[in-house]
């Protein structure tokens, strides 16, 4: 079955032969393996260019700040999965994985997004950054929505991450439009949203590493390839000193049932 364009059939991110490997350019072996670190090697991966040292330096920051958060929903997935499964590292983390959506770990995507349709807004009106942020969280207000970017459950009084991140942006020379929009935001939304409301770690990522250059399409990657290295460090502590039940058991004791009872029951 034939769906879609068939004109495109190329790849420009790499390709092999018998006696060798190239990728974006270079060849693997005598120009990449031991000549560079794996951060570059991620940008080159999915922008095609190495990275110029600010760049470097802000998707480090960016990838230790996410890594790890403790027993977030996302490890427990995954230290249960492996608990149940011990042979399936891949299994458990791909759970782990497979949690970070919108609400908990994988909400940059949405933060980066919303930043950038801001700032597009902006754009299209010729307005300033100020009038257009003010005017979205005003709409997000009167549909009852989430700022992306702002407020965390634990970090209420402020995310020390995000504190971190921006001023590490702003130290390396990289903060432009999307740091200042979510500053704005930030500045903005605990008058308009009637609540405090401290720039996150999922706002200060795709603000800073955006401005740095990271294309919006591939934002997602950026915490799933941090939380790659945390569920690893779980995924090899649970392998050694197992806490996947335990969790389980607590699960198990929180949660009543409210079901209907069955006719033993009844």
């Amino acid at each position: 079955m034939r769906i879609g364009k068939q004109d495109q059939a190329y790849t420009a991110i790499a390709t092999s032969d018998a006696e060798s490997v190239t990728v974006r350019g270079h060849d693997l072996v005598d120009e990449l393996i031991g000549g560079i670190d794996f951060t570059d090697y991620f940008w080159l991966l999915v922008t095609g260019e190495k990275p110029s040292e600010a760049q470097r330096k802000m998707m480090n920051a960016c990838l230790v700040a996410i890594a790890e958060h403790g027993l977030v929903p996302s490890v427990q997935a995954a230290r249960m999965t492996l608990a149940a499964a011990p042979e399936a590292w891949q299994g458990a983390m791909s759970a782990g994985l497979l949690g970070m959506g919108s609400v908990v770990a994988g909400s940059s995507e949405v933060s980066g997004r919303y930043l950038a349709e801001v700032i597009a807004k902006a754009r299209a009106d010729g307005t300033d950054l100020e009038k257009a942020a003010i005017d979205s969280l005003n709409g997000l207000k009167a549909a009852r929505k989430k700022v992306p970017g702002l407020g965390h459950p634990q970090h209420s009084a402020g995310d020390p991450r995000a504190d971190r991140l921006l001023a590490i942006a702003d130290a390396l020379g990289v903060s432009g439009d999307h740091v200042r929009t979510l500053r704005l935001l930030g500045q903005h939304a605990p008058g308009i949203m009637d609540r405090p409301l401290p720039i996150n770690v999922s706002g200060a990522i795709p603000a800073t590493i955006l401005d740095a250059g990271w294309p919006l399409e591939a934002i997602k990657a950026v915490p799933l390839l941090a939380r790659t290295a945390g569920l690893a460090a779980h995924l090899f502590e649970e392998s050694q000193r197992s806490i996947g039940f335990i969790m389980s058991h607590k699960a198990d004791l929180a949660i009543a049932y409210d079901g209907k009872p069955s006719k033993r029951h009844g």
